[in-house]
């Protein structure tokens, strides 16, 4: 889980060194990846066709709102911190604790609601900390935060087809629904399609979608939500780290906090998932 985790905070790194552009390397990480996600698919047992049109159906609509996920997530990379790149990416996980909520028509209560307002605290900080360096970094923690409500409308739209096709099966028809969407997407945005380095492209590939998913999808029924919680802190951590090392962006103390602050809704989120059976999928 832990190594899962890291190899998913890694790909940001990837995403800026691309020279396709941030929607096109959300392309390439998908269909790099397919056909050996249609290995470990088949090599599961997991079924690819004779899928009902209901399924597909709701693929489709699921994949669309992946697509749209990964193309702000990209753009918001470019323009923000890493660090809150990736809190704001994964805010999707408090998006489901509201939903929860709402199915159940009952006001949160409890643990619920502190974690309700350390993700409110948490973020107005990043953000009025984003707001101080420039616009064009508020611009991009939006952009991320967008990321997380689609996230969350994929898990909401496919928590079913998962169940009934398999995690491996269903990568791969999202895949297949996703990568056009997302070319169509890169060709609006007027970004180069074609790279002329690779390399980024395929650590990309090759970290997110096929280690970082894979290990996740090994890991995931292992462990209680608590732990897979705190698991993901190693996300914004590690990406935190490397921006500081790699890319100078310095943290003050008020960042530090507001991560914590948002970092543990972010872990009280998950335990809540558990206990309302509704939006009980866990990010991979």
């Amino acid at each position: 889980m832990l190594a899962g985790n890291v190899a998913l905070a890694l790909g940001p790194w990837s995403v800026r060194l691309a020279d396709s552009g941030p929607v096109s390397a959300a392309f390439w990480r998908l269909a790099l990846a397919l056909p050996f996600l249609a290995l470990l698919a088949w090599g599961t047992g997991q079924k690819l066709g004779g899928i009902p049109r209901k399924t597909l159906m709701l693929v489709a609509l699921g994949s669309v709102a992946f697509a749209l996920d990964l193309s702000s997530w990209h753009i918001g990379i470019e323009r923000t911190r890493l660090g809150n790149a990736t809190l704001f990416g994964n805010a999707g996980s408090i998006v489901l604790l509201f939903w929860g909520f709402i199915l159940a028509r009952i006001l949160p209560r409890g643990l619920d609601l502190l974690a309700i307002v350390s993700a409110l605290a948490g973020a107005a900080i990043l953000m009025g900390r984003s707001l101080e360096i420039s616009t064009g970094t508020l611009i991009g923690d939006f952009f991320c935060l967008a990321a997380g409500l689609f996230y969350a409308v994929y898990l909401l739209t496919l928590q079913d087809a998962r169940k009934e096709i398999g995690a491996w099966s269903l990568l791969v028809w999202v895949s297949i629904f996703a990568c056009p969407v997302l070319l169509i997407l890169a060709t609006i945005n007027g970004e180069p399609i074609w790279p002329t380095d690779w390399t980024p492209l395929i650590v990309l590939s090759f970290l997110s979608q096929l280690v970082g998913q894979g290990l996740l999808v090994f890991s995931l029924r292992h462990f209680p939500p608590l732990v897979i919680g705190l698991a993901l802190l190693t996300q914004p951590a590690v990406a935190a780290l490397y921006g500081y090392w790699i890319f100078g962006e310095v943290l003050l103390p008020l960042d530090i906090f507001g991560m914590m602050l948002l970092g543990g809704a972010l872990v009280i989120a998950r335990m809540g998932q558990a206990r309302n059976p509704a939006p009980a999928l866990a990010k991979d």
